[in-house]
């Protein structure tokens, strides 16, 4: 199969593209910069140059596959063009300001699905694309079944879900694949690594009132295979979790952060959390306990990769950021 992977020169996208091509797979990445085509040839794949501002360049990627993953995501300011970004900062409140970069993202993602999915339109052909389990209820294990909830910290993405349910009626397989909040692993830059940058700017580890709210987690190589997975056998409109780990206690994540930096680790009010994780605080303070009982039974699929814990004491997780 000939698969587009947008994302594909990211920290999960160059585990996807390792995976399907070991499993007998051509890849073409959908590359915005020279550093990430040179990437994805070193990975082995082809680079297709474009980004998600440039709805032409995903229809072409995808119009000549045989299937697609789409991974790439707006994940702030940063990603937006100078123009459009300029244009959401001026003028309003900060909280203004804030949900007017919501809307941009979320939009920007939307239209990205739409013009991939356009181009698989009626032929059958597999579309598989991400959201979170940060976008489900608190304080019950969300399972494949679930809907995501409006009052969770991850509720922005959920146009994703709508999107992929009105393709596969549309003669797309589109298939959802629930990602946990922790994708650890080798070159992490996700929530991990911004919880220890906070210990070290703070010199203490933190976790919300006693620390038993749940984080689930999955290995990126283990995420990269259920990816696969779905590409190949997935069911138009099925939703998968790429959970390893149900429910990790916040407060064991915070105490092994401590241990490796030789700090204490400390409990927060909501308003400490708030000053020290910032954005981060509302995702570090809820419960997300996620299951993969479906997944596994309807894919096949079983994680084999180091746990978050075990993949968290390590040296080389930390030395990633000493800049920090």
């Amino acid at each position: 199969m000939h698969v587009f992977v947008t994302g594909a020169s990211g920290f999960i996208g160059q585990a996807v593209v390792k995976e399907l091509i070991g499993a007998g797979h051509q890849v073409t990445g959908l590359a915005r910069s020279a550093d990430a085509a040179q990437r994805l040839t070193r990975l082995g794949a082809k680079a297709h140059a474009g980004s998600l501002h440039e709805p032409d360049t995903l229809s072409s990627g995808a119009a000549g596959a045989d299937g697609v993953i789409h991974l790439a995501f707006i994940h702030g300011p940063g990603d937006i063009p100078l123009g459009r970004r300029l244009g959401l900062i001026l003028g309003g409140s900060p909280l203004g300001i804030v949900n007017r970069f919501g809307a941009a993202i979320t939009t920007a993602d939307r239209r990205a699905i739409d013009a991939l999915a356009s181009a698989l339109e009626g032929s059958g052909r597999p579309l598989v694309t991400v959201f979170g389990t940060m976008g489900m209820a608190a304080g019950q294990t969300a399972t494949e079944d679930a809907e995501p909830d409006p009052h969770s910290p991850g509720w922005m993405r959920s146009q994703t879900e709508t999107a992929v349910k009105a393709w596969a009626e549309r003669g797309v397989r589109a298939t959802m694949v629930r990602l946990a909040p922790s994708v650890h692993g080798e070159g992490d830059h996700g929530l991990i690594p911004r919880l220890i940058t906070a210990a070290r700017k703070h010199k203490s580890s933190g976790y919300i009132g006693d620390g038993g709210n749940r984080w689930s987690a999955v290995h990126r190589f283990d995420a990269a295979r259920l990816l696969r997975l779905a590409l190949e056998d997935g069911q138009a409109g099925a939703r998968y979790h790429g959970v390893a780990e149900e429910g990790v206690p916040f407060r064991r994540i915070a105490e092994v952060i401590a241990q490796r930096l030789n700090l204490p680790a400390v409990s927060l009010t909501p308003r400490e959390a708030g000053r020290r994780f910032s954005w981060l605080a509302p995702f570090a303070a809820y419960d997300n306990p996620a299951s993969s009982q479906l997944t596994r039974t309807q894919l096949g699929w079983q994680p084999t990769h180091p746990d978050l814990l075990a993949d968290l004491n390590r040296e080389a997780y930390f030395l990633n950021h000493m800049a920090a």
